[in-house]
């Protein structure tokens, strides 16, 4: 190779290592655009609705958006303390209850099988014993690091804080201006591909809008499913669990298994019996999302595979962390459009053979 393409691709890959490196703010920045294409979706819609300025469209926006957040969080999170503090009083009484039951299993089954019937068995006597001293005496033992533990976790709730604040700000900043920033970005395209660029960076925008839409869709319908069935079974913060439901619901295959965790608890304070029906319950409501709903909404707005979805949860989850988790949809729907577009349609499809001029480079219209 000549001297300009070693030079070349030592710039490459001296570009590929700083984006490496800056992986951690690249995300938050990618964090920044769902959050600012969600607001201009709803900045949008209530311009089209009320006829009036984007300005007073994205005060409106903000307006709905904290009235929304405030009601969630006066619904959420008061029975969420009041609950977790009646769980940890009760949580021995309801473990030594589970026990027994599974001593009560197990005893028939010993029965049926060897004949004989001697209640709960003594090796889960002596597990149940043994975890408990474990448990005492790391309770005991642990006193003296908890400060350090306090400490650490005071510093990563205010990483976070910080991180939530930087995501907000530049959100903001690119909803107020939305196409400034876009044309900001496509400068750093090559020129006779930013006409090119601009189509897809079109397209990511109406993929992420149809996302969204699909998303509080099945959201609204989980919530509602969810809700119906916590009154059917008696089980009681029916709002706060049908909120998190939907919330939780954002976040493919690992969201719905959280939400499932607090009626749980809650239904556990009542009887064992019960949690097992609420986890029935949901085994259901999410078969209907996964099987039913999901593809029913997203069927003409947006195909992406179940397996594509999982693999990408977990490589954005080791690359990005837990923040990689919450953006693996986005993040892969962006991709999707960008490999189908860019790398098939303008580049394996318009391959040439060597000598050739590529028609895109040519001056031809991709498109």
């Amino acid at each position: 190779m000549s001297f300009g393409r070693w030079l070349g691709l030592i710039a490459l890959i001296g570009a590929l290592v700083l984006l490496w490196s800056l992986r951690d703010a690249l995300v938050l920045l990618f964090a920044a655009v769902v959050l600012a294409m969600a607001l201009c979706t709803l900045v949008g819609a209530i311009q089209r609705r009320l006829g009036c300025r984007r300005p007073l469209a994205l005060l409106l926006a903000l307006l709905a958006v904290l009235v929304l957040a405030a009601l969630a969080l006066a619904v959420i999170v008061p029975p969420f303390v009041e609950q977790f503090e009646e769980l940890l009083h009760k949580l021995p009484e309801a473990w030594n209850e589970l026990l027994e039951l599974l001593g009560q299993g197990l005893s028939a089954l010993t029965s049926m099988i060897y004949g004989s019937n001697d209640g709960v068995p003594a090796w889960l006597r002596s597990v149940d014993s043994a975890r408990a001293g474990a448990a005492t005496a790391s309770l005991g033992g642990g006193m003296s690091g908890w400060t350090g533990r306090i400490l650490g976790l005071a510093g990563n709730l205010g990483t976070a804080l910080l991180q939530t604040l930087f995501v907000v700000a530049v959100a903001l900043m690119i909803t107020a201006q939305p196409v400034a920033y876009r044309e900001v970005l496509l400068q750093l395209v090559p020129s006779f591909y930013r006409r090119r660029a601009r189509e897809v960076l079109l397209q990511c925008g109406e993929a992420l809008s149809a996302w969204m839409g699909g998303v509080l869709i099945s959201s609204l319908c989980v919530g509602s499913l969810a809700a119906i069935g916590l009154s059917l079974l008696g089980v009681r913060l029916v709002a706060a669990n049908a909120l998190l439901a939907g919330t939780l619901n954002i976040i493919p295959n690992v969201g719905p298994t959280l939400s499932t965790l607090f009626p749980m608890s809650v239904a556990l304070l009542e009887s064992p019996w019960k949690s097992l029906a609420v986890l029935a319950l949901y085994v259901v409501v999410q078969n209907l999302e996964s099987y039913v709903i999901t593809p029913s909404v997203m069927h003409h707005q947006l195909k992406l595979l179940p397996g594509l979805t999982l693999m990408a949860q977990l490589l954005f989850t080791v690359l990005f962390g837990p923040l990689g988790l919450l953006l693996a949809l986005p993040l892969a729907v962006c991709l999707q459009v960008i490999l189908r577009e860019v790398v098939i349609r303008d580049v394996l499809d318009r391959w040439s053979p060597p000598g050739a001029t590529p028609p895109i480079l040519a001056g031809e219209d991709p498109a």
